[in-house]
């Protein structure tokens, strides 16, 4: 705990950071691969624990958010400034890169060195793919920073899922788009997120490519170039895999492609459930509303957001993007999930749990106006049949 201090109107005022040390939590998850092989013999009951890092975020996180509550409290503005100085909490996520990838690398020992069934093969990919989810939010909050340093290790820690694209789409073009039907990462009411996942990976993949290509054209520079943001990301996957492949053989090549899918899927699911259903309303030009508090799902539940470095309060991050996480805030205005990340993300892989839950949500969030909402085409007939509304 730290205790911040400031002087208004003459007195001197105190505010304590009770989470301070909490945020090193977050460097748990790259050390789940060293756990599910260290802990797992093989055969029987323990091969269970190859999925260590499924099993993370679906069962152990839901349950300490459930048993840890919620934090609606916010820092005073008087200390925004000093939360966001105070280096500490740089190192969180600083440290979490080396752990990746010494786990990354350790993995692919294991896999190689180690006769394992695909029952086990599969759950340890799973696993180190976990951690390269969570890596994607680590790049996240690196990469939205004015520091250099900061934005070139974001993209060192996208590498392990090849999602290097996600830096230049993300910043440059969902927070532009976000919630509005242009944007590929934000989901529609009624769309599942077996029908969201290919639209936004091609469709994010695509928009990073336009965006960086106009931003070189701009420039009167090649578009196939070194200065190719997007081009530079993947080089980065490239080299990666080549040299893995190299020191462990062509054997690791499937192991790695799987937990890269995995990992980048854990980002998709992510944003499914980010900007669900929300609409930006457009004025008599065309033109969007600005991107406010009610554009974005919030959640205040302690466990998640540590591990995630509150990344839950998501509007406060719209509204503020280069605000360090530490000190993002709770807006009451803001709908709120009824979890968690990690039990939301699990309901959206079982679409009709995931309506039932979330889409009368919607609704109460537009009092009753489905109109209002960001309806998935193909649904819409359905969706305005079922809640009222102009076709």
């Amino acid at each position: 705990m730290r205790t911040l201090t400031t002087t208004i109107d003459g007195e001197t005022v105190t505010w304590k950071d009770r989470k301070r040390y909490l945020w090193l939590l977050g460097l748990v998850v790259p050390l789940l691969p060293f756990g599910a092989a260290d802990w797992t013999e093989p055969g029987g009951w323990t091969n269970v624990l190859w999925y260590s890092g499924p099993i993370w975020i679906l069962l152990i996180i839901p349950l300490l958010d459930w048993v840890f509550g919620q934090d609606r409290s916010n820092p005073p503005d008087w200390a925004v400034a000093q939360l966001s100085e105070d280096r500490f909490y740089r190192w969180c996520t600083y440290l979490f890169l080396p752990l990746q990838y010494a786990g990354l690398v350790f993995a692919c020992w294991v896999v190689v060195s180690r006769d394992l069934n695909w029952v086990q093969e599969l759950g340890y990919a799973l696993t180190v793919g976990t951690v390269g989810g969570v890596a994607i939010n680590t790049a996240h909050e690196l990469g939205h920073k004015n520091v250099k340093a900061e934005r070139s290790l974001a993209r060192i820690a996208l590498a392990q899922t090849g999602y290097g694209h996600f830096y230049v789409e993300h910043n440059r073009g969902h927070h532009n788009r976000v919630a509005t039907p242009e944007d590929p990462a934000s989901s529609r009411l009624g769309e599942t997120f077996w029908a969201f996942l290919p639209r936004t990976v091609v469709g994010s993949a695509r928009s990073a490519w336009r965006i960086e290509a106009r931003r070189l054209r701009g420039r009167g520079e090649r578009v196939w170039s070194i200065h190719n943001d997007v081009l530079n990301s993947w080089a980065l996957t490239v080299v990666l895999f080549g040299t893995l492949t190299a020191v462990f053989g062509w054997a690791i090549l499937p192991f790695l492609v799987v937990q890269a899918v995995f990992g980048f899927s854990l980002l998709e699911v992510v944003n499914y459930l980010e900007h669900y259903g929300l609409l930006r309303q457009q004025d008599a030009n065309g033109r969007y509303e600005r991107c406010n508090p009610q554009h974005s799902w919030n959640s205040n539940h302690v466990a998640s957001n540590v591990i995630l470095y509150q990344l839950e309060r998501h509007s406060d991050h719209h509204a503020h993007p280069t605000r360090r996480y530490q000190a993002l805030r709770h807006f009451e205005e803001s709908p709120q999930l009824p979890s968690g990340y990690g039990l939301m993300l699990g309901l959206a892989y079982v679409p009709p749990l995931w309506r039932a839950v979330m889409d009368r949500r919607v609704l109460e969030h537009y009092d009753g106006d489905v109109t209002l909402a960001n309806i998935h085409p193909p649904a819409r007939e359905r969706i305005l049949a079922r809640y009222g509304g102009d076709r």
